[in-house]
């Protein structure tokens, strides 16, 4: 089984060693970085500038805990060297697992010239064609960039050119305010911008419950962050040291940068699709159905490229499941209602399976329990008593639905709740669950009794 996979994202690097396990022959075509650019030079580095900026943050507000000097401050090329020698690091290490298992990595372009064959431009020059039995495409998606926007990658930039800044911005506009918009919100607003976040809707995370809009948006105005709610950017452009996004109602919002947070577009083109026989849907997103297989059933899609959960956690399981079909394996297709999800801001915000604005919508009976931190010991030790664990169980068969955590190391704590949605729990097993004391998964007990 020769097995061509084009991308070395998590949904690529993921299906090329699983296959390379199973027996398959597998050639990993990459053009930028293995790992994937979504990945690696989106997700990583701003998880580890949100590191960065919850110890500042922690230092500042130090003195509750007794500790007197509080002075802080960040020294950006320092961040910047560590954000770019985390991605590097971790991109070896996947090298090196993959050649580990025998999989020829190409480094360049790949795509289809029919089929079951296709050619890579290779980076240091020259053209490759391969033939395959089975191909996989999973070339990411890269940040929305509109032409309304003067982009000139300093004053004005997308979310991946915020990781080679050279200053802090003085005052900052976020225009977006969905999950990565809101990141760079905290980001930014703890390593000392002032902040101006444009809301197109009248919530932040328009599509998330009003409940943890509502937390967020607080611990924003607490922090000096402008929102600027029903707002519609049609323009930004750079007048000297200053730039001005225009919204369409006519108002301004005025700033020494602009940042650009409005979702991503998936990397479709010149592949070759039609040659391959492969079918697009609305937006340039590959066709897939519940195996992943596009129109072309040896040809499968995985990650960003297909417009499913735009997750890294989703592209793996993608990946490996994809790699146990075409090499006969049976498998369960992914239960995307299921999937766990984290932002991460300050306090955290991470949910799973049912939220209650869809059991409203679908009226749909649940029972709905809510605990604060703010009664937890773990958090009051702390000093992180904001938010709350919400679970959702259905009020006859007592199973746990899904729930939503809103508080310190929310991303870590969703995964409890996480394997309950997916095994099916019921809620008197996370009762009679002994958690350590004092933690903050005791939160998680106390929403269960």
């Amino acid at each position: 089984m020769k097995f061509l996979i084009i991308g070395g994202g998590p949904a690529g690097n993921t299906a090329a060693t699983v296959a390379a396990r199973l027996g398959a022959d597998v050639t990993l075509v990459e053009a930028e970085i293995v790992g994937g650019g979504a990945h690696l030079l989106d997700c990583i580095p701003s998880k580890t500038m949100a590191a960065t900026s919850v110890r500042m943050e922690a230092i500042r507000s130090a003195q509750q805990l007794g500790i007197e000097d509080q002075g802080a401050g960040v020294d950006l090329e320092v961040l910047n060297r560590r954000m770019a020698t985390i991605s590097t690091n971790l991109s070896a290490d996947i090298v090196n697992i993959l050649t580990s298992q025998g999989v020829d990595i190409v480094r360049g372009r790949g795509r289809f010239l029919g089929p079951h064959r296709a050619a890579v431009d290779l980076a240091d020059g020259g053209t490759r064609e391969v033939d395959f039995d089975a191909a996989l495409i999973a070339t990411g998606s890269a940040p929305r960039a509109p032409g309304w926007a003067d982009i000139d990658g300093d004053r004005i930039f997308t979310t991946r050119q915020a990781y080679s800044l050279s200053m802090v911005p003085e005052h900052l506009v976020i225009v977006g305010s969905g999950v990565t918009g809101v990141e760079f919100v905290h980001i930014f607003s703890f390593l000392g911008s002032r902040v101006t976040l444009i809301v197109s809707r009248q919530q932040v995370l328009p599509h998330r419950d009003p409940e943890v809009a509502t937390v967020l948006e607080a611990d924003f105005l607490e922090r000096g962050v402008v929102l600027m709610k029903g707002a519609r950017a049609n323009r930004i452009s750079r007048h000297g040291d200053e730039v001005v996004v225009d919204i369409e109602d006519g108002r301004q919002a005025v700033g020494s940068h602009a940042m650009l947070a409005i979702g991503s577009v998936p990397l479709t083109a010149d592949l070759g699709l039609d040659a391959a026989g492969v079918e697009m849907k609305l937006g340039g997103y590959v066709q897939v159905d519940e195996y992943q297989r596009t129109s072309v059933p040896h040809i499968y899609a995985a990650g960003d490229v297909t417009g499913q959960l735009p997750l890294s956690s989703v592209a793996s399981m993608q990946g490996r499941k994809i790699a146990r079909h075409l090499t006969g394996r049976q498998i369960k297709p992914i239960d995307y209602s299921k999937v766990a999800e984290a932002i991460f801001t300050d306090p955290e915000i991470a949910s799973v399976g049912l939220e209650e604005a869809d059991a409203a919508a679908e009226g749909r009976k649940v029972r709905i329990t809510k605990v604060p931190f703010s009664a937890n010991p773990r958090s009051i030790i702390h000093g992180a008593t904001r938010g709350f664990v919400k679970m959702i169980s259905d009020p006859a068969t007592h199973v746990v639905l899904g729930g939503t955590i809103v508080g310190h190391r929310a991303s870590e704590l969703i995964g409890i709740l996480a394997l309950a949605v997916q095994g099916g729990l019921r809620v008197d097993t996370l009762l009679e669950t002994l958690m350590v004391h004092p933690s903050l998964s005791e939160s998680l007990v106390d929403a269960a009794e």
